[in-house]
């Protein structure tokens, strides 16, 4: 999607159609009120039908207002008059992208930044405009037959500013979104993808392709499985042994910063599909078992976003990959695998295989000798029944770290709740056979994940601070929306611009 930033007067401008704010009590917006003059007054006319009167992302859509350029004028209720709270504001973002879609517009000027929102700067409300914008214009059309009366997407978004002053912030947050969004959009294709075409090796071939282009800065290494034996990655090569389908490490690094300055590193959760193995899952919704790599979507999508942007930063992203299915050679429940730090796991639930490819993920991570941590995974059912899907689980090890997530996650609507990481769970992983078991029990389910996980960051040479989030109830809806949702892209680019002082 392209944007631009806009200026000057309304009436004047010539675009497909023209979004206007209205707060209640039948209030025009600043924006409003010039083209309600401009139009003689039709804007006031339309308020007074009380036909906008009532919930926020209300609409109507007006045609050829006299005195104004644009084709159309649609006029929304953004709540009631004063500061908005963010959870309006995407209602209404929402609702005015979804009428686009029904519309077929293919381009659209917002004004709707002007309206103020509780903790959101203007260079925030621009973003907020352009990413839902980005977001809704995504179809997926991979394995479909092509409509020829399709509605065609929305491509480009002007973000309309009062002043010349305003224009450098919406500048900024139009480049940002544009690569937050292409960033986003790519991990949700990859997720929706069907496990027979988003295999391990595809999953690779992508990350491969972020690398062309010649971009010194940016370069992408896979490992194979027999280097990954060499190595000694057990647990993570266990899991691939049911599949005829090879798996990988795939590393991407975004040398941005200053040589010898420690990375951030990001590590996802690459099963392009997830049967269970031996534990075999129930047949129900098992197809969305191919959104078991949507951390390692998100972190490809959020390191084409770190390339775009050209980040001042050096990152890293890891995903280790492969599929998860009941074989004669598939792991079986009581089987003990040494991982990449030597400890061994014993494996009393085969559908417990995220964790065996993060541990020797997250191990062989120590290398790089990270400044931060943070790693991502559909993990557990136990964390969508302990949050439902409105935020995604953290973990952590480190509170400046936890805080730093969380206010970036609020600032990018991709929010986390933290959850305890105390050691008294460590004894559900006891057993008798090996270091440790992969399951801890029903209870804490999302709990003893983490913890298990834990076990990896902690036998670095020195504390690294980490952090996992448990992503299960947000990568992707089901129901008659079933598709991914890109999350937590928004938030590891945010996370990533404020750590790279460049988030307004």
């Amino acid at each position: 999607m392209d944007f631009s930033v806009k200026t000057g007067e309304l009436a004047t401008l010539e675009t497909a159609c023209l979004v206007l704010g209205v707060s209640e009590p039948r209030t025009l917006s600043s924006a409003a009120q010039a083209v309600d003059h401009a139009s003689g007054g039709q804007l006031s006319k339309q308020l007074e039908t009380g036909d906008l009167d009532g919930d926020a992302g209300r609409m109507q859509l007006l045609y050829q207002l006299p005195g104004v350029a644009a084709e159309r004028v649609l006029l929304v209720n953004s709540g009631k008059s004063g500061e908005l709270d963010r959870r309006t504001f995407d209602k209404v973002l929402k609702a005015v992208f979804a009428r686009s879609a029904e519309l077929g517009l293919t381009e659209l000027t917002s004004t709707l930044a002007e309206a103020p929102v509780a903790k959101m700067t203007p260079y925030q409300r621009q973003r907020a405009i352009a990413q839902a914008g980005a977001h809704s214009s995504y179809r997926y059309e991979h394995t479909k037959a092509k409509k020829p009366n399709a509605k065609p997407p929305l491509t480009t978004l002007n973000l309309w500013v009062a002043s010349d002053a305003e224009r450098a912030a919406a500048e900024q947050a139009a480049t940002h979104a544009a690569a937050l969004a292409a960033g986003a959009n790519l991990a949700r294709e990859l997720a929706n993808l069907p496990g027979n075409i988003c295999t391990p090796s595809y999953l690779a071939e992508q990350a491969r392709a972020l690398a062309e282009g010649g971009t010194p800065s940016f370069t992408v290494e896979v490992l194979d499985e027999a280097a990954m034996g060499e190595l000694g990655m057990g647990a993570l090569l266990s899991v691939a042994r049911g599949s005829r389908e090879p798996a990988h490490l795939i590393v991407m690094k975004h040398n941005g910063g200053s040589p010898g300055e420690a990375p951030v590193v990001l590590v996802g959760k690459g099963l392009t599909f997830d049967a269970g193995g031996i534990s075999i899952k129930p047949a129900a919704d098992m197809d969305e078992m191919k959104y078991d790599m949507c951390g390692g979507a998100a972190v490809i999508g959020a390191m084409q976003a770190v390339r775009n942007l050209k980040l001042p930063l050096n990152v890293i992203g890891v995903v280790p990959t492969s599929e998860n299915l009941p074989d004669g050679a598939a792991n079986k429940p009581g089987d003990i695998v040494t991982t990449l730090s030597g400890q061994t796991v014993e494996i009393l639930n085969t559908d417990a295989e995220g964790r065996l490819i993060l541990c020797d993920a997250l191990t062989y991570c120590e290398r790089f000798e990270p400044a931060v941590l943070i790693d991502m995974a559909t993990l557990t059912g136990a964390c969508v029944v302990a949050l439902g899907r409105h935020p995604s689980a953290l973990f952590a090890n480190d509170d400046q770290l936890a805080e730093a997530l969380a206010t970036a996650g609020e600032a990018a609507g991709d929010r986390l709740w933290r959850m305890p990481l105390w050691k008294d769970y460590d004894s559900q992983l006891e057993s008798n056979f090996a270091d440790m078991a992969n399951i801890g029990g029903r209870e804490g389910g999302a709990i003893t994940a983490a913890a298990f996980l834990a076990k990896f960051v902690g036998n670095y040479s020195q504390t690294v601070p980490w952090a996992h989030l448990d992503i299960a109830g947000t990568a992707w809806v089901s129901g008659k929306e079933k598709g991914a949702t890109g999350r937590p892209v928004p938030l590891l680019v945010e996370y990533l611009l404020r750590r790279a002082g460049l988030a307004s």
